[in-house]
């Protein structure tokens, strides 16, 4: 946006340098910080200092203000703008204030969807999110990783980055083994309803519990885990029966959250090469083995002469069994070689940091440069009221379902009471919207790093800083052109005074493109969490304010295109966020 100004206004300032004698500058631009005007600016310290390199004494504070006056003094007031000023060596240019707000108008309305979308970056990024363990219940604690996961590729992808969506199903390991035994032993024959999830969930901490401090169980399940080390067929057997259950409850819980990947790994897919890579290790001496007393290593600190910092990574067991590590060395490499990635961006919880340390710095002894593009995106847990902090072994968790089905029920009641007029199943439908954008925006309006404590009365508020708030918005915006009953009006110069909350507005709106750079360049969806809260609170201002539907009409004609561009950011905003922009509420 104001690209074409822009450029105008260098041509200008080159060509008064080559009028003067001037070297040709090089010209940084940046915005003025908004206060009531908008503006650019830039500064001529470079140019000053360049004169000084080629001889003579100049004073360059005083040299550059000196050129910013002489520019400001050839430049006049351009076109577009209301005033140009010269302030100790920068040269300060303030948009005309109607014609910056018609531009951002017809910017977006012009744009739609795509306003905001940055220019391809010719980058290839993977995003690696989810990663739920088949067997086990899928909860509220992996909720976060899926929401944040999923707008952190919706913000790279309309950055301008091109961005593949992977999944890594852990569908083997001791908690797998765990599962089987406790089935085979106490289950056979039984299948899943419905409610896969819950079930599988229900066995898995059932296994725990018989297991905790049994000897006689702990053998059995070392049995059984030696038996698929074997691919026992009978084990193998029950174990592709029951991760098809498991995958097919996965499926629900993604259709339900409107998220997609485009590549899913499995940890059995990489176990098999991981076991060889290690084989490799220890021939490079890279790893140790320890066997059978102990297990085969990768001392870090001691190759690296580190102290207390990397430690040491196991990358197999004293039995030869594997662990994490032994696949998610060979799935490192295997993404870099399918895709020919720029980065790869694993969405995992702050827990496991030192061990995804441990993780790329392996890959760096082993001679991959692109160890280096591997990045760790941390998260803190989600806990229940009360701080309870929710673990699949011991049964203290929310499944997804539940919170779904709990949050619809509240979300349906408001719904109901503001919009009676509302066919039930239209009511239903705005309730699911509702209820599902006030989970992800819980999630996405916390900072990464801290913890969500889930709470309903914030997640559901329709007047404070929450979904509900910013999708009402949206409706409002929509409500006010229905009723309008009449296709937008034509491009339109404000020729009236614009009040203090349509320039605030503007503002927002205008600030729309560069804060999906900012958060995509950060991984950090809370910029955008925050500014779609700021033009809903805005725009409510605006509601509340400014009439629109009764102004006369050169005033309304702009403040519907404004509707309309607040409408379509606020929807943009929430689409990457994984949220439904309801037409009613």
């Amino acid at each position: 946006m104001f690209e074409i100004e822009q450029r105008a206004i260098e041509e200008k300032i080159k060509r008064f340098c080559l009028e003067e004698g001037l070297p040709e500058p090089v010209l940084q631009w940046s915005w003025i910080p908004f206060s009531g005007h908008w503006g650019i600016s830039t500064s001529f310290f470079a140019l000053a200092a360049q004169e000084a390199r080629q001889g003579g004494q100049v004073n360059i504070p005083e040299r550059a203000q000196g050129i910013a006056r002489a520019v400001a003094d050839y430049l006049g007031r351009p076109a577009g703008f209301e005033r140009v000023e010269a302030v100790k060596g920068y040269l300060n240019l303030y948009f005309s204030t109607p014609g910056y707000t018609q531009q951002v108008i017809d910017t977006v309305l012009e744009k739609g969807e795509d306003f905001g979308r940055g220019e391809p970056l010719n980058r290839r990024v993977m995003v690696e999110f989810s990663q739920p363990n088949t067997h086990k219940a899928f909860h509220v604690g992996h909720l976060r990783n899926v929401i944040l996961g999923a707008a952190v590729a919706n913000l790279l992808e309309f950055a301008g980055n091109e961005v593949i969506r992977a999944n890594y199903i852990g569908d083997i390991g001791l908690h797998v083994i765990k599962w089987l035994w406790n089935y085979q032993k106490f289950h056979l024959g039984e299948e899943p309803g419905e409610d896969r999830i819950r079930w599988l969930g229900d066995i898995y901490a059932e296994a725990e519990r018989r297991s905790e401090g049994s000897p006689e169980a702990e053998a059995e399940i070392r049995a059984l885990f030696a038996r698929w080390d074997r691919r026992d067929p009978q084990v193998v057997e029950l174990w592709e029966k029951s991760r098809a259950w498991s995958l097919e409850g996965f499926d629900q819980v993604y259709r339900m959250l409107g998220v997609h990947f485009d590549r899913v790994y499995f940890e059995s897919e990489v176990e098999e090469p991981g076991k060889k890579l290690v084989e490799e290790l220890i021939a490079r001496g890279i790893a140790r083995d320890e066997r059978p007393e102990g297990a085969v290593i990768v001392p870090l600190d001691e190759i690296l002469g580190e102290k207390e910092k990397y430690r040491v990574l196991v990358v197999l067991r004293s039995d030869g069994t594997s662990l994490y590590a032994t696949k998610d060395l060979p799935l490192a490499i295997k993404k870099f070689e399918e895709y020919n990635l720029d980065q790869s961006i694993y969405v995992i919880d702050v827990r496991q940091s030192l061990y995804l340390q441990q993780i790329f710095k392996t890959l760096e002894l082993m001679g991959y440069d692109w160890a280096k593009n591997c990045y760790h995106l941390a998260y803190e847990i989600v806990n229940l009221p009360g701080n309870v902090t929710m673990k699949s072994r011991d049964g203290t968790v929310v499944l997804l379902e539940d919170l779904v089905r709990e949050a619809t029920s509240r979300a349906l009641e408001i719904v109901r009471t503001k919009n009676p007029e509302l066919s039930n199943e239209q009511q239903e439908m705005v309730a699911h919207a509702v209820a599902l954008g006030a989970i992800k925006y819980s999630m996405l309006s916390r900072d990464n790093t801290k913890i969500v404590t889930f709470d309903w009365q914030s997640a559901l508020d329709f007047n404070g800083q929450a979904a509900p708030y910013i999708q009402y918005a949206y409706v409002r915006a929509n409500s006010i052109l229905r009723k309008a009953n009449q296709a937008l009006p034509a491009s339109q110069l404000p020729v009236y005074e614009l009040s203090p909350v349509e320039i605030e507005l503007v503002e927002l709106i205008s600030r729309f493109p560069k804060e999906v750079q900012r958060a995509a360049k950060e991984y950090r969806p809370l910029y955008l969490a925050n500014l779609a809260y700021d033009l809903a609170r805005v725009f409510n201002d605006f509601y509340n304010q400014c009439p629109v539907l009764q102004a006369e009409e050169t005033v309304r004609a702009v403040r519907l295109r404004l509707v309309a561009a607040a409408r379509q950011t606020i929807g943009n905003c929430l689409r990457l966020m994984g949220i439904t922009a309801p037409n009613v509420m």
